[in-house]
C-alpha cells in the first residue's frame, strides 16, 4: 500500500486544526476543545510529535484516539507519521476546556 503524499507546507496550526476532527469517544467532543493537546511539534522529516493528556492515565480509549489521529494526520496527507507522548503532569482539569468545548458539553447536559 502506498503512503499518502504529505504537504511540505504543513504547519503546527494545520496539525492542530486537523486534531479538531479527533473525537473523544466518551464525550463526543474533540480533543482540542477538551484541552487534551498540550503541544504540537513538526520535525524536518514531517513527523508530528504530539504531547497530549487524557482525563485519566487509566483511560482505555488511547488506541481509539490514536487511530483517529492517524486518520486525521497521516491518511489525510498532512504528515508522514506521528508520535503521541501521553503525559499526566500537569494533570488535566476542566479549566483546559475551550469555550467551544464548554458550549458543546452544556448542549449534551453537562453543567460547567
Amino acid at each position: 500500500m502506498s503512503q499518502p503524499t504529505t504537504s511540505a507546507s504543513t504547519t503546527t496550526d494545520d496539525v492542530l486544526a486537523a486534531l479538531g476532527e479527533v473525537i473523544d469517544p466518551d464525550l463526543g467532543i474533540n480533543v482540542v476543545d477538551l484541552g487534551f493537546v498540550y503541544h504540537v511539534e513538526l520535525d524536518d522529516q514531517h513527523i508530528a510529535t504530539l504531547t497530549m493528556t487524557l482525563t485519566s492515565p487509566a483511560c482505555p480509549l488511547t488506541t481509539v484516539i490514536e487511530d483517529q489521529i492517524r486518520t486525521a494526520l497521516v491518511t489525510a496527507g498532512l504528515v508522514r507519521d506521528y508520535r503521541v507522548n501521553w503525559v499526566f503532569s500537569p494533570s488535566w482539569t476542566p479549566a483546559r476546556i475551550t469555550e467551544d468545548g464548554r458550549e458543546q458539553l452544556r448542549a449534551i447536559g453537562f453543567s460547567l
